[in-house]
């Protein structure tokens, strides 16, 4: 009863005792005068003995603290009270302030006594959890009358009977100078850029050497009036290449503008009415020029791989990215292919086998694409195995038609049978992903040394390093389409088989949409190479066909969508369903001329899965990155295997309405 009493001494007792007098009054009125009286006098009585319990423990606490006071010399009681830094004692459970020496009287300003006085009216919003979880420095800085300190602490109790309290001794360090300092040291960090004009080519392609140093003149008066505010240095490096050190503090102003020189650039055009586009990499941190331009590097090479036209900012953990939302422009070149081709094929010959596999949840494009490189290993005579999850993916029928051939006995196996034969000369190609958090077995590209990488997805954050060789073309339609143009260099038609054909204009079609999105020249280049390698559309065609319940499951997706935001609609579907078919339903949605992108959720193996499709006017891949999902501007998923679709539905509205935002102020 106690300490049920004591605990009405906290913040918002004198709260609850006007709430029991209102409700007392209420009953006066209309219950009754006699109930009302008697509830009065119940909560006088509470409160007398709230008052009471109350003084007594600060009495306690005072004798408590004087005792220890006395208990000591003299001079050492002159030392606490004169003591140079600040000092306090206060209870844990109230917040109330007990002592503080003249320090620290003086460094808050309240040079009258300290009774019953809070922590929280002397400093607002001071938190005691840390001291309580066993820390003996507060995590954060404290800010009081103008200064900062760093506070430390410790715990003591004030006596062993059962009215005894929890105190803490806070000492207080002034560090107002050296915060200002390691302040004014964070903002003139420098920090490295590199800018590039990533569509120079295609911009100066057919034009006069006067216009062509009139285009040159007006992207350098842009650039150089966007970073002039920074004063710090720009100069080109190249023809298409610029560099730009500045101080730190420039930066936050850069990325507040959501780096304006992004779309400012786009007015600058040729002839033929095409605008240029920048790609910009920032490399900040603690650490040397040589590691910042390294940084700047890797910044330009992520912007590159997800399209250009964007800005990204590499710290020692992190990529910050900034734009990228315009569609990417065909800009490969044969011979980039034909290089990689040589060096992938010369790297299959070194290797003592090979394994292949796509990302989780394997699809026509990944299979495909395993199994046109197929055709290339089996031409340097080396073994090969393709990773595959039987129970996770919507290519079943493409496996079991490779499955039939006498070429593909026994390569289709299991996660641990792919460690289990691995060795320190195997190669390990990853297709259709450049994640690590998305490939069939990471187990296996752990233990493998030796990784090529072939994608056609824009890279995200985390992307496999170091990979010995690695093909990442966003402006490809699929990652089949880049293994088409490989093989064109490395074996003849005959030298493929008819289903590794059809796999691969299968994995072309699926991400094509039937050739309707993101189809380049070099798509149907593709294409046609593989109608002369034997493939046979009547039996690609037969790979998209599923049965009726798919049909009926696509069709209900379609009848429960919504169009929540303009041009945006989504469905969602709590029932487990396949992921070819949501993603049949997206495409289907996606048909309607008002619609400029869909969004489907559904059940999977418990979790949920978005499925996201667009013609290019949203794109899909930036709205998912917010939600850990990846993919490209017009085809996009996300997974969450500890969510139902009901409770990732909020997370996705919240998501798109953020993109939106973003679009509205970057338009204005």
């Amino acid at each position: 009863m106690e300490k049920r009493f004591s605990r009405m001494a906290e913040s918002g007792t004198r709260i609850a005792f006007a709430v029991m007098v209102l409700f007392a009054a209420f009953t006066f009125y209309r219950v009754g005068w006699v109930a009302g009286v008697i509830e009065l006098a119940i909560i006088a009585f509470a409160y007398a003995y709230y008052r009471v319990r109350s003084r007594h423990r600060s009495a306690e606490i005072r004798k408590y603290v004087e005792t220890l006071a006395f208990s000591v010399d003299d001079a050492s009681k002159a030392s606490m009270v004169s003591f140079p830094l600040p000092m306090v004692i206060l209870r844990l459970d109230s917040g109330e302030i007990i002592w503080g020496n003249d320090s620290f009287a003086a460094a808050s300003g309240r040079h009258e006594s300290f009774f019953e006085t809070h922590i929280t009216d002397v400093i607002q919003g001071f938190d005691t959890r840390w001291i309580m979880e066993g820390k003996s420095l507060c995590p954060y800085d404290v800010e009081m009358s103008g200064r900062k300190y760093q506070v430390y602490g410790n715990l003591v109790r004030s006596g062993r009977n059962h009215g005894s309290a929890l105190l803490a001794t806070l000492f207080w360090v002034d560090i107002t100078e050296y915060s200002q300092l390691r302040e004014y040291t964070e903002r003139s960090r420098p920090v490295v850029g590199l800018i590039v004009i990533d569509s120079y080519e295609e911009l100066v392609k057919n034009t006069s050497e006067s216009e062509k140093s009139t285009l040159t003149a007006e992207i350098d008066r842009r650039i150089n009036e966007w970073a002039s505010p920074a004063k710090g240095v720009v100069r080109r490096l190249e023809r298409d290449r610029y560099l730009f050190i500045f101080d730190q503090a420039n930066l936050l102003e850069f990325a507040a503008g959501k780096f304006s020189i992004l779309e400012s650039i786009h007015q600058v055009q040729n002839s033929e009415g095409l605008s240029a586009t920048l790609s910009i990499g920032i490399g900040k941190g603690e650490t040397s020029l040589q590691e910042l331009y390294q940084y700047a590097a890797l910044g330009i090479d992520m912007a590159l791989s997800r399209g250009g036209d964007q800005a990204v900012v590499k710290s020692k953990t992190a990529f910050e990215f900034y734009g990228g939302r315009s569609k990417e422009l065909e800009k490969r070149t044969k011979v980039k292919s034909r290089v990689m081709a040589n060096a992938l094929q010369q790297l299959i010959r070194d290797s003592s086998q090979v394994f292949l596999m796509g990302h989780k949840f394997s699809d026509l494009d990944s299979i495909g694409a395993c199994a046109g490189m197929a055709a290339a290993i089996r031409k340097a005579g080396r073994p090969f195995y393709i990773i595959v999850n039987d129970q996770a993916t919507s290519a079943h029928d493409l496996i079991d038609r490779l499955r039939k051939q006498p070429q593909y006995e026994g390569t289709f196996i299991s996660e641990e049978k792919a460690v289990e034969l691995a060795d320190a000369s195997s190669l390990c190609i990853v297709a259709d992903t450049s994640r690590p958090d998305l490939v069939e077995s990471q187990t296996l590209l752990e233990t493998i040394p030796r990784v090529a990488v072939i994608d056609h997805h824009r890279r995200s954050a985390s992307y496999i390093e170091n990979a010995a060789i690695s093909l990442h073309e966003t402006y490809a339609s699929s990652a089949s389409e880049l293994v088409a143009e490989l093989l064109q260099y490395v074996v003849t038609h005959q030298e493929i088989l008819r289903v590794e054909a059809d796999a691969m204009l299968a994995g072309i079609f699926l991400d094509t949409k039937g050739f309707t999105v993101k189809t380049g020249v070099r798509t149907f280049e593709a294409a046609a190479f593989l109608r002369q390698a034997g493939a046979d559309t009547v039996e690609v065609r037969k790979l998209f066909s599923g049965g009726l319940d798919s049909y009926v499951k696509k069709y209900q997706i379609i009848s429960c969508a919504k169009e929540r935001y303009p041009g945006v609609s989504i469905s969602v579907l709590e029932e487990e369903i396949a992921r070819a078919t949501a993603s049949q339903a997206a495409d289907e949605l996606i048909n309607a001329s008002e619609i400029k992108a869909a969004f489907v959720i559904y059940g999977e193996s418990g979790g949920a899965v978005i499925s996201a499709r667009s013609y290019g006017k949203i794109n899909v891949q930036i709205i998912l990155e917010k939600l850990g999902g990846g993919g490209n501007l017009s085809s996009a998923g996300a997974q969450f295997p500890d969510k139902t679709p009901a409770e990732v539905e909020p997370l996705l509205e919240k998501a798109i309405e953020e993109y939106l935002n973003e679009s509205v102020t970057e338009e204005a």
